[in-house]
């Protein structure tokens, strides 16, 4: 029965830390990798080349070639804990509704450390597209400059390059006569966040960009992210402990680790 409710728990906050995130798994971030994570530590795997494409001779056939896939070590360095005691309730007796909310709670904490974090490697991590003030007479100029890079860097026009930007941004960017607006987009692509899309890219509101950033472009094919349960979320009886009487405490842990493997493939625009 322990066991279930465990299961049950992770499983409610997994679902409701898909919907917190701002920077998603497969929409930001890939989750490509080998290994345990558990372990501190995975390998990931980079596109560095393409299938070569050859003539063919009907008499000699064709020569075959070799593919290459980088793998790189990624290490799960983050190590995020919750731990929230319920004083006068032991494990059996804690109603339902209030363990919804602290775990609903606990999850929006989550997902906004999470996003944090992604925002500092992001930021540290990317090319310099450029600086200064965005207008409403330069902000499609500057997007479809952030585009033309990412097609020199041979970045993948598939309609999943993302820009992620600060709300004085989208203010700019919703005020834009090319802005597609996600409502025109259906239903798949408005439940993953993104608020539409301009010059190709998935535009995404993130208010966890520093305030000298404006605005982040980049594909998650070179954005990688790692994450598991060290430990799963449970409800804890801690009644007895020697310092708690009558009480529990929702706890959990969450591992998780990010690499960007391309820097020429994660482009900023900054204010200064």
């Amino acid at each position: 029965m322990a066991h279930a409710l465990q299961d049950r728990y992770s499983r409610l906050v997994d679902a409701k830390l898909r919907f917190e995130l701002v920077k998603k798994d497969g929409v930001v971030f890939n989750t490509r990798y080998e290994g345990d994570p558990k372990a501190g530590n995975v390998k990931i795997p980079v596109r560095d080349t393409e299938v070569t494409v050859s003539n063919y001779n009907k008499a000699q056939g064709v020569a075959g070639t070799i593919g290459t896939t980088t793998y790189l070590d990624l290490a799960i360095d983050k190590d995020k804990a919750v731990n929230e005691i319920i004083d006068g309730f032991d494990a059996a007796a804690v109603p339902d509704n209030l363990v919804a909310d602290r775990l609903d709670s606990a999850t929006y904490s989550l997902a906004l450390q999470m996003d944090t974090d992604a925002t500092t490697l992001l930021e540290t991590e990317a090319t310099s597209l450029g600086t200064g003030s965005l207008t409403k007479t330069n902000i499609y100029e500057t997007i479809v400059n952030a585009r033309t890079a990412l097609s020199t860097a041979k970045v993948p026009n598939d309609n999943r390059r993302f820009l992620l930007v600060t709300p004085a941004t989208m203010a700019l960017v919703l005020k834009s006569p090319e802005f597609i607006s996600a409502s025109n987009l259906g239903d798949e692509v408005k439940q993953t966040g993104i608020v539409g899309r301009i010059a190709g890219f998935n535009v995404i509101e993130d208010a966890t960009l520093s305030a000298t950033t404006n605005f982040i472009a980049g594909h998650p094919d070179w954005c990688a992210r790692v994450s598991e349960w060290q430990v799963p979320v449970h409800l804890q009886d801690i009644n007895g402990s020697g310092t708690y009487i009558g009480a529990s405490a929702v706890q959990g842990r969450k591992v998780y680790g990010m690499k960007v493997t391309k820097a020429a493939t994660l482009l900023k625009h900054t204010t200064a």
